[in-house]
C-alpha cells in the first residue's frame, strides 16, 4: 500500500468540511468551517490549519463534493467531483456495507438515499423549505434558550411528547408557545419538536420512498440523540449513527478519489500552499452568438485554470490552452 494521503472535501451553503484519510480508509484529521458565503476563504483557511500536520506527507488525490465543487474542485486540482448523493452513498456502504437507507440532515438540506446491493437506486432531497433541517433545530432551540447539545438530552427525558406542526418553522414556534401555555412540559415540547422535524423529513424527502434497514442516520443533525430516537419510533426500526457521521460527504469524496488514483495513478492537486495564494473569479457575457453565455474564469496568481459556462467549449479551450 502507498504511503500517503487522500483529501476530501465538501463545501456546503452553511459549512465545509475537509478530511484526511490513510489509505485503508481511516480519517486521521477532519476540518470543520463555516462557509460564510465564501467557499474560497473557507477551504483556503483549512488548508491552513491541516497543513502543517502533512507538510512532508504525500497527497495520493483529492475529491470534492457539495453545492461549491466545480468551483473549488478546478481551483484546488480535484481529480473527482462528485455530487452529494454519490460521495454520501460511498461513504455510508464503506461504514456499512448492508446499509439499505441513508438519512441525511444537516443545516440547510436534507436528503434520503435508497441502496440496493451497494447500488443507490433512488434519492430525495428537500425543497426549499428548511423546517425539516438542522437550521429548524437551531431556530427552536434559540426560542428555548438552549444549546443544542442541551436540547438533546432534555428530549431524551421526556415521558409524553406533545404533538407540534412542523410543516413550517413559523407555524412550530406558535404552536411550541401555545403548548407552553397549556403547561407543558420543556421535556415534552422538546421531543415534540423532534417528532415534528422527523415528520417533516418523512412526508417530504421521504414521500412515496419505502424505508428499509439497516439504516444509517448522517449529517451534523445525526449528533442529537432526540432526532435518532424520533426516527426510531416513527420507523419502528433501530437507526445507526456511523462513526464519522459528520464528514461523511467529504469521507466519500477522499473514497472516491482513491478509486481515481487506482485507475488513473496521478493526482492533480495543486498544493497546500494554495491556502497563501491570491485566488480571483471573474465572469463575462460572451456575445459571440445568440447564446450570451455567462463564462466563468478563475485564476490562480493571476494565471488561467479554469473556466465555464459557454455552450460551445470556446473558452474552455481557450483556458485549457493558457493553462497547459
Amino acid at each position: 500500500m502507498e504511503d500517503g494521503v487522500y483529501l476530501g472535501v465538501d463545501v456546503g451553503s452553511v459549512s465545509t468540511n475537509l478530511v484526511v484519510m490513510e489509505p485503508n480508509g481511516q480519517i486521521i484529521n477532519k476540518i470543520y468551517l463555516r462557509t460564510e458565503g465564501n467557499p474560497i476563504g473557507s477551504v483556503q483557511k483549512a488548508f491552513r490549519e491541516v497543513a502543517p500536520d502533512f507538510t512532508d506527507v504525500k497527497v495520493l488525490g483529492v475529491g470534492v463534493t457539495g453545492s461549491g465543487r466545480r468551483l473549488i474542485g478546478a481551483i484546488i486540482g480535484a481529480d473527482v467531483i462528485k455530487n452529494e448523493i454519490t460521495a454520501h452513498g460511498v461513504a455510508a456502504l464503506r461504514a456499512n456495507p448492508q446499509v439499505r437507507t441513508v438519512l441525511e440532515i444537516g443545516g440547510q438540506d436534507s436528503k434520503i438515499i435508497l441502496i440496493d446491493h451497494g447500488v443507490a437506486v433512488d434519492f430525495g432531497m428537500n425543497t426549499v423549505c428548511a423546517a425539516g433541517t438542522g437550521s429548524f433545530l437551531d431556530q427552536q432551540a434559540h426560542r428555548l434558550n438552549l444549546s443544542i447539545a442541551e436540547f438533546s438530552q432534555i428530549a431524551l427525558r421526556s415521558k409524553h411528547p406533545v404533538r407540534i406542526a412542523g410543516r413550517c418553522s413559523v407555524f412550530a414556534e406558535s404552536d411550541m408557545i401555545h403548548k407552553q401555555q397549556m403547561g407543558h412540559s420543556l421535556e415534552d415540547i422538546v421531543a415534540g419538536l423532534c417528532a415534528a422535524l422527523v415528520r417533516n423529513y418523512l412526508n417530504n424527502v421521504g414521500k412515496g420512498k419505502e424505508i428499509r434497514p439497516p439504516i444509517l442516520f448522517q449529517g451534523g443533525v445525526a449528533a442529537n440523540a432526540g432526532i435518532k430516537r424520533a426516527f426510531e419510533q416513527e420507523l419502528g426500526h433501530p437507526v445507526i449513527v456511523p462513526e464519522y457521521y459528520d464528514t461523511m460527504g467529504a469521507w466519500g469524496s477522499a473514497l472516491l478519489a482513491q478509486e481515481e488514483k487506482a485507475e488513473y495513478g496521478k493526482t492533480s492537486f495543486r498544493g497546500f500552499q494554495l491556502s497563501e495564494e491570491e485566488i480571483g473569479v471573474t465572469s463575462f457575457e460572451c456575445v459571440d452568438c445568440p447564446n450570451r453565455c455567462e463564462v466563468i474564469k478563475v485564476k490562480i496568481n493571476q494565471r488561467p485554470v479554469s473556466g465555464w459556462g459557454d455552450r460551445c467549449g470556446k473558452w474552455q479551450r481557450i483556458n485549457a490552452e493558457a493553462t497547459g
